[in-house]
């Protein structure tokens, strides 16, 4: 599975952006698809996940209610919505899969677990 992360930018705080995740290759061993984020100088954290198989799913404390992670099955390619960006959401974001679908789980870890990485996509969130 080979994952492309996308749609990173600059954005003043309160404003939006959306993630793209494409997946490609062996797609079918990608039952859950995560974003993760490393800010400079912090570990790696979860930030939402999705089973792509019945679209459960799982969010940290964070960015409940600011940000929603959406799969497109058809288009191989999982979003990340996030609205009401505030400075402390700056950091690369990357997206991971994992074969088991209750690797959503993992929002709550540094991904460490996951089978798949894609590269990063940088979020910048400054006025």
């Amino acid at each position: 599975v080979q994952l492309q992360a996308s749609g990173g930018g600059l954005v003043q705080p309160g404003g939006s952006l959306r993630l793209s995740c494409a997946a490609s290759g062996f797609t079918l061993g990608a039952h859950a698809i995560g974003w993760f984020r490393q800010a400079p100088g912090k570990e790696r954290e979860g930030v939402s996940c999705i089973n792509r198989s019945d679209g459960t799913t799982t969010y940290a404390d964070s960015v409940k209610g600011r940000f929603t992670i959406s799969s497109d099955n058809a288009k191989k390619t999982v979003y990340l919505q996030m609205n009401r960006l505030k400075p402390e959401d700056t950091a690369v974001y990357f997206c991971a899969a994992d074969s088991a679908a209750s690797a959503i789980v993992a929002v709550d870890t540094t991904g460490d677990g996951m089978d798949y990485w894609g590269d990063g996509t940088l979020v910048t969130v400054s006025s």
